[in-house]
C-alpha cells in the first residue's frame, strides 16, 4: 500500500537530511503509529506520502503509484485516495459542519444525491449526529476535530493520514478520537498516524516506527510509545549521537506548516484555485 525504499528527502538550507535514506513497508489494512521528537522527520513523511513534497532520492509508492515519477496533473487523483488529519482542525470558517463534510465530495464532483446519502452517515459514525448545522466556533476541540475526521473519510479512501491529530486535544478527547479512529480501521481503512502522544499509543498496543534525526530505529509491532527493553548503554550512544548531529544542524523541517489545502482528503484543480 505505502512503501518507502531508501527515501531521502532533503530541504535546501538544512545541514542534514529530513529523512535519510529510510525502507517502510505498509500493508494494506494497518493500523501504524510513527513517533519520535519534533524534527525526527514524522511530518515529512506524511508531506512526502500526499505529495506535498517530493523526495530527493529514493523511491515512493502509495497504491503502486510511484510518487517522484507522478506528474503534477495526477495528484489531485492521488489525494482522493489519501484521506489526512491535521492538528489544527482546517475547517472552513464560514460554512456549517454539514457544509464542511460536504464540501470534500463538491469538489470531486459526487452527485447531490450521494452527499445527501454520504454525509450524514459519516457524521453519524464520528458522533456528531444532531450537529449539523452548527458553525466551527459553535464547537469545542474534539468536535471540531471529528468534523475534520468526517471530511476525511466521507469519500471513504483506502488510506487515512493522521499528522498530529490529538496535539490540541486534552487526554480524555484525545483517546476517544484515537477509539474513532480506531473503528474506522477496523473498517478496512490504512491507517498512517504520526503523534507524540504515549498514551494513545500505549492504549492501541499497534505497530510503532520510531523515528530519530530522519532516521528508522525501531519498527515494533504490538508496540508501546517507550520500546519494552532499552539497553541503557544504547540509549546513553543515541543521546550522544543525537547531540553530535544537532549541533550546527539549524531548525529542523519537521515544523514547517503543512499547505492549507492538505486538509481536504479529495481535491481537483480548480478546489486548489478556490482554497487559496
Amino acid at each position: 500500500m505505502i512503501r518507502f525504499e531508501n527515501v531521502t528527502k532533503r530541504y535546501p538550507n538544512q545541514s542534514r537530511p529530513a529523512l535519510d535514506e529510510i525502507d517502510l513497508n505498509i500493508e494494506r489494512g494497518e493500523f501504524v503509529f510513527v513517533v519520535g521528537a519534533s524534527g525526527s522527520g514524522k511530518s515529512t513523511l506524511v508531506r512526502l506520502t500526499i505529495r506535498e513534497e517530493v523526495v530527493s532520492s529514493g523511491r515512493l509508492l502509495v497504491g503502486g503509484h510511484d510518487l517522484r515519477r507522478m506528474p503534477q496533473r495526477k495528484v489531485p487523483q492521488l489525494r482522493r485516495q489519501v484521506g489526512t488529519i491535521f492538528q489544527d482542525f482546517r475547517l472552513l470558517p464560514n460554512k456549517t459542519v454539514q457544509q464542511n463534510v460536504a464540501y470534500a465530495l463538491q469538489v470531486i464532483g459526487r452527485p447531490r444525491r450521494a452527499i445527501r446519502a454520504l454525509v450524514p452517515e459519516t457524521l453519524e459514525l464520528v458522533g456528531l449526529a444532531g450537529m449539523e448545522k452548527r458553525m466551527p466556533h459553535e464547537l469545542s476541540g474534539g468536535e471540531q476535530q471529528r468534523v475534520a475526521i468526517a471530511r476525511a473519510v466521507v469519500n471513504k479512501p483506502p488510506v487515512l493520514l493522521a499528522d498530529e491529530p490529538t496535539g490540541n486535544l486534552d487526554p480524555a478527547t484525545s483517546l476517544d478520537i484515537v477509539r474513532l479512529l480506531r473503528r474506522i480501521h477496523d473498517s478496512g481503512t490504512t491507517i498512517v498516524m504520526a503523534t507524540h502522544d504515549n498514551v494513545i499509543v500505549d492504549e492501541l498496543q499497534k505497530r510503532v516506527v520510531e523515528l530519530e534525526a530522519g532516521h528508522i530505529i525501531r519498527d515494533e509491532e504490538g508496540g508501546s510509545y517507550v520500546p519494552k527493553a532499552v539497553d541503557t548503554r544504547d540509549l546513553e550512544e543515541h543521546e550522544t549521537e543525537r547531540e553530535d548531529v544537532g549541533e550546527g544542524s539549524g531548525p529542523p523541517p519537521e515544523d514547517r506548516p503543512i499547505g492549507e489545502v492538505g486538509a481536504l482528503d479529495a481535491w481537483d484543480d480548480d478546489a486548489e484555485d478556490l482554497l487559496r
